[in-house]
């Protein structure tokens, strides 16, 4: 924990970690702004920082230069932050910052201590990913873990994915290791949105997380700023025509679906569904399939040269 700046110590019982990362797996910057926005709106205080000289490239994620009132110059560096706050349903753990570049094991294994210092019960991580989904419709969100009481108790789905990863991935197998509980949520963002910032999805990942936490969720802000993303992503949608007649089929794909609230991306028994960045007219889509699709998202991001 050689790493780790501890900012207070409170006291706090087996708390869960909710985790994002800015970056790579954060579609629409969603992930970050729902642990930005539960940090706000939970009145967090700081708890520690993981200093990022080791972890990150700075040519990549740069600092920021910033000016105070007096016109003094200081330099603001992307550190991991981890504040902590107490909820109706228990204590929580939360942690932002980007995702590291260098050291991955030596990170995780920073995050680890962490959670051996107030006995976490449980490590949740938010992560986005584009899809073929329309913004006008509820976002669709998959839950994953490894382990079958975790994936009993939240209804979530058992993790089979190979192939590349980022910091979440790598995150998740350190706590296997360390016999720490560990679960995964992913929002889907609309692919043809992807510059949008979603409110929307983020509003989705909150939602759940608290269902999780057995908490109610601080989601009046956000649910006012989804409904301006709807409107702002309706508006530029209708100055295109082949968005329009593009979107209109995803609404109807997902209408006939006849999709549900369970936090699934698709029911086992849905037909014409949209999976992958392909729109499948002519067979049902499974939930092996949908696990493909999230697949697919990693495996395109581990090309991308960000």
């Amino acid at each position: 924990m050689e790493h780790v700046r501890w900012l207070a110590r409170p006291t706090l019982r087996r708390p869960v970690l909710i985790a994002a990362f800015t970056g790579w797996n954060d579609a629409g910057d969603a992930a970050s702004s729902s642990v930005r926005h539960l940090v706000e709106a939970w009145g967090a205080a700081p708890l520690a920082e993981i200093d990022p000289e080791e972890f990150t490239d700075f040519a990549t994620v740069r600092p920021h230069v910033r000016l105070d009132a007096a016109r003094h110059r200081s330099i603001v560096w992307p550190t991991v932050g981890v504040w902590s706050a107490s909820t109706p349903g228990g204590d929580v753990i939360l942690m932002l910052g980007p995702e590291p570049a260098l050291r991955w094991r030596l990170f995780t294994e920073q995050i680890i201590a962490i959670a051996d210092e107030y006995d976490v019960s449980l490590v949740l991580t938010l992560g986005a990913l584009l899809a073929d989904v329309p913004h006008s419709r509820p976002v669709q969100l998959i839950g994953t873990a490894t382990d079958q009481v975790l994936i009993d108790r939240y209804d979530l789905q058992r993790s089979r994915y190979e192939g590349p990863t980022g910091i979440v991935g790598v995150l998740h197998d350190a706590c296997a290791h360390a016999d720490l509980p560990s679960a995964s949520l992913w929002a889907a963002v609309p692919a043809y949105a992807s510059q949008v910032p979603s409110p929307k999805a983020a509003l989705a990942l909150v939602e759940r997380s608290c269902e999780i936490l057995g908490t109610p969720g601080p989601t009046a802000r956000l649910q006012a700023e989804a409904e301006a993303y709807d409107a702002r992503v309706t508006a530029f949608v209708a100055d295109d025509s082949d968005l329009i007649g593009y979107v209109a089929r995803l609404e109807n794909l997902s209408d006939s679906g006849d999709l549900d609230d369970d936090d699934d991306f698709f029911d086992e028994d849905d037909d014409d569904d949209v999976v992958g960045g392909e729109l499948a007219d002519d067979e049902p889509v499974d939930s092996d399939e949908l696990m493909a699709e999230v697949e697919r998202f990693l495996r395109d991001q581990g090309t991308d040269e960000r």
